[in-house]
């Protein structure tokens, strides 16, 4: 699938823990480099804690602070970009939709000497810890017009990215909600709904199978941006075995770019 080279970006990224704080590194890196208008949001509720020193992209001083403050302030400033983020959970359709409303920029067309109202190009990025927060996504990614939504999963060993695009009120790269059913289970939580004692627990994760996914991210989000397409819509990953292995995207005869 083609995508345009020249269109305005926003990233709206859900948690700035784990995976994500991996990702928003070399992802601010990636956004800086770009020779367009570019936007990067991060949402999160959740403080620094000591037992996110291990695995997580934070240091001691960054204890007692807000997560996506933290990395929003600190690579923002380093490559000169503005900073935003959210210091909260995002856990309605309202909030989420507002969120990765598009806006219009004015942008010199190429080959001419006017220009014309362009609309942003939006990806979404859930790499939640809880199928609650990605039903959330799955909901709102078939009431948009188009969007990019990538979702990464990942436990002690091994997890998944999986790239849906919706393009003309269509869905072209199915969801992660289309592809593993079982996540639309209502089965748990959000963040503001869990106990103390709830909160204390999680799925055992490796800072491996965190960089791997954000690696996998990365790869995606740089192929749409930076190339101008892409074909893989799922990457399943073991760093046991040191394997990441791609689906792809059978190829169609009609290409547009978005």
């Amino acid at each position: 699938m083609k995508f345009s080279m020249t269109r305005p970006v926003k990233v709206v990224m859900l948690g700035a823990g784990g995976t994500r704080g991996h990702i928003a590194l070399h992802l601010y890196r990636l956004l800086y480099s770009l020779d367009r208008p570019v936007r990067f949001i991060l949402c999160d509720g959740d403080v620094v804690e000591e037992k996110n020193l291990v695995r997580q992209n934070f240091t001691p001083a960054d204890l007692g602070e807000n997560k996506a403050k933290v990395l929003a302030e600190r690579y923002s400033t380093v490559f000169g970009m503005e900073t935003e983020y959210v210091p909260a959970f995002v856990e309605t359709e309202e909030r989420l939709r507002t969120l990765l409303e598009p806006e219009y920029l004015w942008q010199r067309q190429p080959g001419h000497s006017y220009n014309v109202r362009v609309p942003e190009m939006v990806i979404l990025i859930g790499a939640v810890d809880n199928n609650k927060s990605r039903q959330l996504c799955h909901r709102v990614f078939h009431l948009t017009k188009e969007l990019v939504y990538i979702d990464s999963g990942n436990g002690e060993y091994t997890g998944q990215v999986v790239c849906g695009v919706r393009r003309g009120g269509k869905t072209y790269y199915p969801p992660v909600g289309m592809v593993y059913p079982d996540v639309l289970v209502e089965t748990d939580k959000f963040p503001t709904e869990l106990s103390c004692a709830e909160a204390s627990v999680s799925a055992p994760q490796s800072i491996a199978a965190n960089i791997t996914a954000a690696t996998a991210v990365v790869d995606m989000i740089y192929n749409i941006l930076a190339t101008g397409g892409s074909t893989v819509r799922k990457v399943t990953f073991s760093t046991q075995s040191v394997n990441v292995r791609p689906e792809l995207q059978k190829q169609s005869r009609r290409k547009k770019a978005a």
